[in-house]
């Protein structure tokens, strides 16, 4: 839970700005006549107040698809989906307990990170001994320090040709728009290389189920309903959610 709250207190602060000059437009003239709202879309003072507020809506209702972007719940949650999908029951664990257990395994995860933006961003703000710009500065730093640490080289050089940028002398060089979709891609790919792990036993399980069905001359039976039980016995028996999210969470270390 605090660093579910650090998150949110750290994209609240990056909204601040753009809200108060929203607030100070609307203070300096307000409106008092109809054909002020037309004039506000035609170019004058407040309508800087206007698009500020408009920005501020956009941006809070995409930023919690952002934050989760730049962590670790894009492989997290699409490996889980893959081990329902594999185990022949997609409506099991429901998608309620595989987002959430995806969120706080995030957030396990994340924490160094976070702790750090707290720590050399989010604490100096506060103190008011570092400005907005440089907090900003200091806590995409650090989120580009975790992102690089799991991006392809080979995904970097792709958006790095498409924008046409020069190769950076170090990492810390490279621009965030950059590094964002790069660790996406690197991250699914990372989630569906897993994704095809998980299907090879219960793959087989159901090889060997169809075999003896049609063997026995079962043709009409599926095998889903003979080698589920199967499945979730083998799950049960190596103690699957331990492995699993053991090895997951050990990718990031």
């Amino acid at each position: 839970m605090k660093y579910i709250l650090l998150a949110v207190i750290v994209l609240s602060l990056i909204m601040m700005p753009a809200l108060a000059s929203a607030k100070a437009a609307a203070k300096e003239k307000p409106q008092t006549q109809a054909g002020n709202l037309f004039s506000a879309f035609t170019g004058s003072e407040s309508s800087k107040g206007l698009i500020n507020i408009v920005l501020v809506l956009t941006v809070l209702a995409f930023a919690p698809a952002v934050l989760l972007l730049m962590s670790a719940f894009t492989r997290i949650v699409i490996v889980l989906s893959f081990l329902r999908q594999a185990m022949g029951i997609p409506q099991l664990p429901p998608n309620q307990i595989i987002v959430g257990l995806s969120l706080f395994l995030t957030f396990f995860v994340m924490a160094p990170t976070y702790e750090k933006v707290n720590t050399n961003a989010l604490a100096p703000y506060m103190n008011n001994k570092i400005g907005f710009e440089e907090f900003i500065d200091k806590a995409s730093k650090e989120m580009n320090t975790f992102m690089l640490k799991y991006t392809k080289e080979k995904d970097l050089a792709l958006f790095m040709n498409i924008a046409a940028l020069e190769r950076p002398k170090t990492p810390q060089e490279i621009p965030i728009r950059v590094v964002v979709p790069a660790f996406a891609i690197s991250e699914l790919k990372r989630a569906f290389q897993i994704g095809f792990l998980l299907y090879i036993p219960f793959l087989m399980i159901d090889m060997v189920v169809a075999s003896v069905l049609l063997s026995a001359g079962m043709m009409m039976l599926p095998p889903i309903f003979i080698s589920l039980p199967f499945k979730l016995m083998l799950f049960v028996l190596v103690d699957g959610w331990n492995l699993l999210v053991g090895s997951i969470i050990k990718g990031f270390y």
